[in-house]
């Protein structure tokens, strides 16, 4: 059967017409599929590539933790050319869902970054990561494993223990993490007005997993809608107004939404960039991250 050339017509405009609906729609996030057809076009923006630059030190070892309840491991990861005995000021580094204390200089090979960082002019600092659950969140669960006590009454004093200045420092995280980073600082920065100790002077976020409504939480993020309330990061602006805090989320990233009204209300640093929920996003921001923690360290 021929058509005709008034229905051939109809038939180009009608295609061009859902062909420009399908665009629009993944633009607008309506139709699913828009970070792969953007990593697919190159979008997305580069992978981070790692430094050529010596890793520093590593120590790392384990603990019994009483908030944990069971042995975590932990590192903690000096610059090239400095040592424990450096008394190097510390930023926390959590790690995603799924990850552990090896996660960070294994999948993004934070420590040639933070060699980078320190022979780029940032303030020389060690980092300190540590098991925090594969899918804990850092925050208190129903089985009262506690993952922020054990960073605040353990990890701490076991890092100042080990040489390190723990009297102000930073906070990092991705993902799992950059969430339970913006919530950790949020809470001992409320109370260490009333009980004197270290302090987080910093925060930096990495696609933190943060969602407005507890339908849309990942399945085990948390134990209930009352778990979720208590755990919000929206309406925290006086428990983080004396935390210099930075969030980076790439537009293709499913937390981008919640993740720059976050920023807006917090008045943060960081932005939206090219990017999805991926390794070689959070190793492209490295950089940004560790140049900013650092500076507020130095200061």
């Amino acid at each position: 059967m021929r058509l005709s050339r008034r229905a051939l017509l109809s038939t180009g405009a009608a295609a061009g017409v859902a062909g420009l609906a399908g665009v629009v729609g993944l633009e607008t996030g309506v139709l699913p599929g828009r970070a792969r057809v953007h990593d697919v076009l190159g979008l997305t923006g580069p992978d981070g590539v790692i430094p050529d630059v010596p890793a520093g030190p590593v120590v790392s070892g384990t603990f019994d933790s009483f908030g944990r309840r069971t042995k975590v491991g932990y590192s903690i990861i000096c610059p090239d050319g400095y040592q424990l005995s450096d008394h190097l000021p510390v930023v926390l580094v959590l790690h995603g869902r799924g990850g552990d204390h090896t996660s960070a200089i294994r999948d993004l090979g934070i420590d040639r970054y933070l060699t980078a960082a320190v022979r780029a002019g940032t303030t020389p600092f060690a980092l300190a990561t540590v098991d925090g659950g594969s899918d804990t969140y850092w925050h208190r669960r129903v089985s009262d494993e506690d993952p922020g006590f054990m960073l605040d009454q353990e990890f701490l004093p076991l890092l100042a223990n080990r040489g390190i200045d723990t009297a102000q420092y930073g906070v990092l995280g991705w993902s799992m993490g950059g969430y339970g980073a913006l919530l950790y600082t949020a809470l001992h920065a409320w109370q260490r007005r009333v009980r004197p100790g270290a302090r987080a002077v910093a925060v930096g976020a990495l696609s933190p997993a943060v969602w407005r409504r507890y339908e849309d939480v990942a399945p085990g993020a948390f134990d209930s809608r009352e778990d979720f309330d208590g755990g919000q990061l929206f309406g925290r602006q006086v428990s983080l107004r004396d935390v210099a805090v930075r969030i980076d989320c790439g537009r293709d990233d499913p937390f981008a939404g919640a993740a720059a009204e976050l920023r807006k209300e917090l008045q943060t640093a960081g932005g939206q960039q090219a990017g999805a929920h991926t390794q070689g996003y959070w190793r492209r921001m490295l950089p940004a991250q560790l140049a900013f923690l650092g500076g507020r360290l130095g200061s």
